[in-house]
């Protein structure tokens, strides 16, 4: 592979791709001759023709991109766009994970000196049977720039949505959206408790207030008959001779309660109908309160705080490798349910008096204290921990007997067959891995820790899967000549390693 000195990788041109090129070619004509000869810009056929055209471009967009590499650089060709890179100004490719709707899709990155990013349109793995040709292309390419330029990484950096590496315009954009929407949201607390006050305060109409629409106009109706709506679609109330209104929408639960025939007296105010009173049921339009508003306002606001974290996790691991995979938002997450325990119950309950009342400025402070001790335990549960880190406080305790630490090879070997252990029993005999937490030894397999050497421990990448969890450390281990990885939490990593070095010198068999 290091002898390979140019690279061409072009599309896998299938039947598949060939009859969607084909139909895309069939709608464009379609659409062509309908509007030539119809010139109806609303003709459905020729609506119908674009949509499927449109489609066959995207696919004539993947079927003539090509990718090549050579001795002059990194060359990249699309239907729309063609650039070059000399290998002097790549300092890497990476390979970049994209959520696909049943699996992940493969991607290669270039990484410039410069820390832009440029995305290649080939090779690409988007199914299982792309897989082998995407490492097979992604070798080559990476063989090339060994020859010809100087990568900054020895290992393939995988760059998956956990990696250091992602960008941060999603979460950003996200977070500043739910804070624009909280503070819209805010703004109306007022008007809405305005709007109650006033609806409540409202007294019928008199001989000198008739026509204004903050006072309470009462009319006779007579119902002919009703609709109830189904799932969420309305439900109405008809009145007899369309009068004073043709027909009322109302809550389905605000329709049952009536009957045609039945008599009821309409309650206007400022133009619309809010109450219908009848003989054995009464409807009352809900108002929405302020306390409600501003539960919404809140809500708003804590969402955003979790992009926030994931933007304040990737700023805090920038200094890290591309690949290597960032601690879990989920502590944040926690902190920010704990504040909603406090901050949505004082919303609704004060939504307009916060800095007046006393027992809301003394809930508000005492709830205060609460989310900054939360949030200081999520900041110090999402630090970064380089392998060694781990204090004496977070080892694991000596103990005699039999010891269950949660931990796995990642690759499949004779000790454990196709990723079955998920533990590893120390103690009491040879180091071992078996299937479960114990107790026993039941369905051990002896780990042959003559064979094994420590080459490095570090942290997660992106390469290293998504059953991994973000806080565990890996260890590379050397089996007689085969690299193998060992994950698992820092301090149970560090004291399995101890008892395979003790194990190793004692000769255990």
């Amino acid at each position: 592979m290091t002898d390979i000195r140019e690279v061409i990788c072009r599309p896998r041109l299938n039947r598949g791709l060939w009859f969607v090129l084909g139909l895309g070619a069939a709608g464009a004509i379609l659409a062509a001759v309908r509007l030539a000869y119809r010139g109806n810009l609303l003709d459905p056929w020729a609506h119908g023709g674009l949509f499927v055209a449109s489609v066959g471009f995207a696919y004539l967009y993947l079927a003539t991109a090509r990718v090549s590499a050579d001795a002059r650089g990194l060359h990249s060709r699309t239907l729309l766009r063609r650039w070059s890179l000399p290998w002097h100004e790549v300092a890497d490719l990476h390979v970049y994970m994209q959520n696909g709707r049943h699996r992940d899709v493969r991607r290669v990155s270039v990484v410039l000196r410069d820390g832009r990013r440029r995305r290649l349109p080939l090779p690409w793995d988007g199914a299982v049977h792309h897989r082998t040709h995407f490492d097979a292309q992604l070798d080559a390419l990476r063989a090339v720039h060994r020859r010809y330029g100087t990568p900054e990484s020895r290992h393939v950096p995988v760059v998956s949505y956990r990696a250091a590496g992602r960008g941060l315009a999603g979460w950003l954009v996200l977070c500043a959206l739910l804070l624009a929407g909280a503070g819209l949201t805010a703004w109306f607390v007022p008007v809405a408790e305005s709007e109650k006050a006033a609806w409540s305060s409202a007294v019928p109409c008199t001989a000198g207030t008739a026509g204004r629409g903050d006072c309470l106009t009462t009319l006779p109706a007579v119902i002919v008959r009703t609709e109830v709506g189904r799932g969420r679609g309305s439900s109405w109330l008809y009145f007899a001779d369309g009068t004073p209104l043709e027909r009322l929408s109302i809550s389905r639960e605000g329709v049952q309660g009536f009957r045609p025939g039945d008599s009821v007296e309409l309650i206007l105010w400022r133009g619309e109908v809010r109450e219908a009173i009848g003989e054995h049921h009464v409807w009352r339009e809900h108002f929405t309160g302020a306390g409600d508003v501003a539960v919404a306002a809140a809500a708003c606001a804590l969402a955003a705080g979790y992009p926030g974290a994931r933007v304040l996790l990737r700023l805090r691991g920038r200094r890290l490798p591309d690949d290597e995979v960032l601690p879990s938002a989920h502590p944040f997450t926690g902190a920010l349910a704990g504040t909603a325990l406090w901050l949505l119950p004082l919303c609704y309950l004060h939504p307009t008096t916060l800095l007046a009342s006393p027992v809301a400025i003394t809930w508000a402070a005492a709830g205060s204290l609460v989310t900054l001790g939360l949030f200081a335990g999520a900041w110090r549960a999402t630090r970064i921990r380089t392998p060694g880190q781990a204090g004496a406080a977070e080892a694991t305790r000596e103990s005699s007997g039999l010891v269950f630490p949660a931990a796995r090879f990642l690759e499949h070997t004779d000790y454990n067959p196709n990723g079955f252990g998920t533990h590893i029993v120390l103690g009491d005999g040879p180091p071992a891995v078996i299937p479960h937490p114990g107790p026993g030894r039941f369905a051990a397999k002896r780990i042959p820790v003559e064979r094994l050497t420590v080459r490095d421990v570090r942290r997660v990448r992106g390469g290293d899967g998504d059953t991994v969890p973000r806080g565990w450390h890996i260890a590379e281990l050397d089996d007689a000549g085969r690299p193998v990885r060992l994950a698992a939490a820092p301090a149970n990593l560090t004291r399995i390693i101890r008892e395979l070095g003790a194990a190793e010198g004692t000769g255990a068999r």
